[in-house]
């Protein structure tokens, strides 16, 4: 007798332990999709749930946004140069029992599939769109991918390519490159400062030129700005007008035959006097 209540007294403990097993605790943000005896049974919420050992199995979905990093690709540009490229992926679990049932790991499912997308798209650009236009680049990815897991369940949210590593030539190569078009561009902005500034004395000189007395104030202006730089420089400029017929008997003076020929024509004229007069 006092065996049989023994026993008895064990299958109750046994059982009570069992049921205090069986009972779960699900967050707010994870999702219980359980299965007894193989069969799927319907969602668990968060809440306290039953899960009793041996009859049911429950997988937790964490319906969280994860943070995936993929691993630096080696990939080749459209313009055949070599590049290793690095990545990040945000998903986010949007169906928990199709994420559990369509594909053994979504995780691990999803970090494949971004890898051989990130290398298919970057495969199709060329190196100046992979380094300028990241952001069409990180759309292509993301849509790409999407398109892959979402029969999974599984929705990606943001895909950011972080880094860009290429060749040192190549980077030489570039340098130069921008060094060459910095100079260009530098060369481009002179010419055009040129342009407008001939443009502007072109308009100045015709304004002063309409009266001359605005060109004595423009001398004296510049002897002022001359005198106050402190140099020993002195220029003094002279009106065209005052100095022009000084100019006109320099080559006179310059040519000695030009100079003498008065004088010899005035002898001939004295000459022929004196022969008429005798």
């Amino acid at each position: 007798m006092t065996g049989i209540l023994v026993t008895i007294g064990v299958v109750f403990l046994l059982v009570a332990v069992w049921l205090i097993v069986a009972f779960t605790v699900l967050h707010e943000y994870e999702r219980g999709v359980a299965f007894r005896f193989g069969r799927l049974r319907p969602l668990r919420e968060p809440g306290v749930q039953m899960i009793f050992p041996g009859l049911d199995k429950m997988v937790r979905v964490d319906l969280r946004i994860v943070t995936l990093t993929i691993p630096p690709q080696d990939v080749i540009t459209k313009d055949n140069v070599p590049a290793r490229v690095n990545a990040v992926v945000l998903f986010q679990v949007t169906d928990p029992v199709r994420s559990v049932m369509a594909v053994e790991n979504h995780a691990l499912a999803t970090s494949q599939m971004a890898q051989t997308t990130l290398r298919s798209v970057v495969g199709r650009a060329d190196l100046d769109t992979l380094l300028a236009h990241r952001a069409d680049l990180n759309e292509d990815l993301a849509r790409s991918i999407n398109a892959q897991t979402e029969p999974w369940g599984v929705q990606v949210k943001v895909v950011e390519i972080k880094d860009v590593e290429i060749p040192q030539a190549m980077q030489r190569a570039m340098a130069r490159e921008a060094e060459a078009e910095r100079d260009r561009r530098a060369k481009i902005i002179n010419a055009h400062g040129e342009l407008q500034a001939s443009e502007e004395l072109g308009q100045a000189a015709e304004i002063l030129s309409r009266n001359p007395a605005s060109l004595q104030l423009r001398y004296l202006q510049t002897l002022l700005e001359l005198g106050a730089d402190h140099n020993s420089t002195v220029v003094f400029p002279l009106p065209m007008d005052i100095i022009g017929p000084f100019l006109k008997k320099v080559p006179q003076w310059l040519d000695p035959t030009e100079s003498g020929r008065p004088s010899q024509a005035h002898g001939d004229e004295q000459k022929t006097d004196v022969t008429d007069h005798g």
